[in-house]
């Protein structure tokens, strides 16, 4: 069983990102199902993003993070109106973090532990 977890920082500001909107999907096909959604909290992470109990198996996943959201409720004009992190869980047993370090018009990623 692998989890899951995300951490979004506001680097324009160098705090944690809340309300940031954040879905998850798993690639089926050629297409995308759902399957978690939040919206980060005043540490910049969800709390209880996947369900008890949710195992994530091998296969290709989406993180979307809904940033015109965030930078609309902040008063700020962002350049990218969301972001789209698409990963591979490989190995089971695992924990993935996957964290988005965001500004108006720019972020980045990595695979955090």
């Amino acid at each position: 069983m692998s989890t899951l977890s995300t951490h979004v920082l506001d680097t324009q500001w160098g705090r944690p990102a809340a309300g940031v909107p954040i879905t998850l999907e798993v690639q089926e096909g050629s297409g995308w199902r759902e399957l978690a959604r939040g919206t980060t909290n005043s540490d910049g992470r969800v709390k209880d993003f996947l369900p008890a109990g949710t195992s994530l198996q091998a296969g290709i996943y989406r993180m979307v993070f809904d940033t015109a959201e965030y930078f609309r409720a902040h008063a700020t004009r962002g350049f990218y109106p969301y972001v789209s992190v698409v990963f591979e869980l490989s190995a089971p047993n695992e924990h993935y973090h996957v964290p988005l370090l965001l500004s108006p018009f720019g972020y980045s990623t990595y695979r955090g532990s």
